[in-house]
């Protein structure tokens, strides 16, 4: 009888974790804002204003403030979920480390109204449910239904989709709520991840980043099928002067040449060899003779890049599939165009994330990769970065470098990518603000575990 009511006491505790929680397994705030909407989400904002900031317990024990901010234009109700930080205390006795409870607006399981300030009518309700606060669901009302919005750093993945559902109705509804209402609606397979399937991402990464200081920058530089240090251009090999010290010797690689020695190492193990220099520039794009780019063609390599990572990718392809594949035949290409509008400083605007023969923009390239990163776990990407030549004149448009991009998710759920170029590695963060007016063309390639780049 005992152990009876032992196992009842645990199912009860086990229903009432799931009532607090969801599928995400992230803190829910519903059963406390379902006594909020008089006294903080319909009242004017001078009664709102009169409101002490509020902490209740979901049927958990999970603590949420209710708080009250103002902008300039806007004034949001938050129910937030209490987060533990840990900082380091100074005094003239020494430092320790202690915990603070602090209520962060933009958390896993955070919920805000937000009002206009002149007429007090709400414009939409947000929902945060994933380590990135750069990603969102929001509603907003139209008419009696609500509108759903998916937002992924700064990008719409949807826009004004009809819920159905009237937007008083999300005062109260929960995450689970949420998710239930939209499962059919919104692309949620761009934001809902298993963090446990990139270990192959970040073991490449890691053996890259060991291998990182024997490597040098040299232009026009890679190792050819025999491990000859050749000339890309020319195929003829190098003329370097040898160094008496073996162990100073580095390699020496372009920025094609180093992503080719990543290619390198994940192909050798299969094959036993390396891949050739001529496949890797062989010409994928067709330009008319007569036209602006025909002529510049001509003269210069305005595609040296983009053919680059086309065929790298589809020589990887090959060897992984026992087949040989051309670039238009192997799936290389990263096409998508998963957002249609951005949201910018002057309001929202219409987005052309992917343009042919030129690629991804790369103000939509961290919402890309993330969407990517959801989509086709464990797979990296060859870049080919579209710059602008000012060392001509008139200025051109070429392809000239390339990156690798690895996107994952950290064991908590967080988004990563790792930005490898030119022998160095980067964030991603920074890779954009370098090339923020550029774009992108991204080739995929599936990452292993089996990686040993020589």
């Amino acid at each position: 009888m005992k152990k009876l009511c032992c196992l009842i006491l645990a199912v009860c505790i086990s229903l009432q974790v799931f009532a607090a929680y969801n599928r995400l397994g992230i803190p829910d705030s519903s059963e406390i804002r379902k006594g909020l909407e008089e006294k903080w989400f319909t009242a004017p904002l001078s009664e709102v204003r009169a409101n002490p900031p509020e902490i209740r317990a979901n049927n958990n024990g999970e603590k949420f403030q209710i708080r009250l901010e103002e902008s300039e234009s806007t004034f949001n109700v938050f129910v937030s979920p209490r987060a533990l930080i840990k900082v380091n205390v100074f005094s003239d006795k020494g430092m320790w480390t202690e915990e603070q409870e602090l209520y962060p607006g933009d958390v896993a399981g955070s919920w805000v109204l937000i009002r206009d300030k002149r007429t007090g009518k709400p414009l939409r309700i947000r929902y945060y449910f994933v380590k990135n606060s750069e990603v969102y669901i929001q509603f907003t009302p139209q008419g009696k239904i609500a509108l759903a919005d998916l937002v992924i750093f700064g990008n719409y993945a949807a826009r004004g989709v009809p819920t159905g559902m009237a937007f008083e109705k999300f005062y109260s509804a929960s995450f689970e709520d949420v998710m239930t209402i939209t499962e059919t609606k919104l692309p949620w397979n761009y934001v809902l991840v298993d963090p446990q399937v990139y270990h192959s991402m970040k073991q490449m990464c890691a053996v890259i980043h060991e291998k990182l200081p024997s490597i040098s920058y040299v232009e026009d530089a890679m190792y050819d099928e025999n491990r000859e240090l050749v000339h890309i251009s020319t195929g003829k090999k190098f003329e370097i002067e040898k160094k008496s010290d073996k162990s100073e010797e580095k390699l020496l690689l372009s920025s094609a040449g180093f992503v080719k020695w990543i290619a390198d190492g994940l192909v050798e193990p299969m094959s036993g060899g390396v891949l050739m220099r001529d496949p890797l520039i062989k010409e994928t794009v067709s330009v008319k003779d007569n036209g602006r780019q025909g002529v510049l063609s001509q003269k210069y390599d305005l595609f040296f890049s983009l053919n680059w990572v086309r065929n790298l990718a589809s020589a990887v392809v090959s060897v992984y599939s026992g087949k040989t594949y051309l670039f238009n035949q192997s799936g290389v290409d990263v096409t998508i165009n998963p957002f249609a509008s951005s949201i910018t400083d002057k309001g929202v605007a219409n987005t052309v994330t992917f343009v042919e023969n030129s690629g991804h923009t790369v103000k939509v390239l961290n919402s890309l990769l993330y969407v990517l990163a959801a989509t086709e776990p464990g797979t990296l990407y060859f870049g080919a970065i579209r710059g602008t030549d000012r060392t001509i004149t008139p200025e051109i448009m070429a392809f000239n470098e390339c990156a690798a991009f690895f996107p994952y998710f950290q064991d908590d759920g967080g988004f990563a990518c790792t930005v490898f170029m030119n022998g160095r590695e980067m964030t991603l963060e920074n890779f954009c603000y370098y090339y923020a007016d550029d774009f992108v063309y991204l080739t995929r390639v599936k990452s292993s575990e089996q990686f040993f780049p020589q």
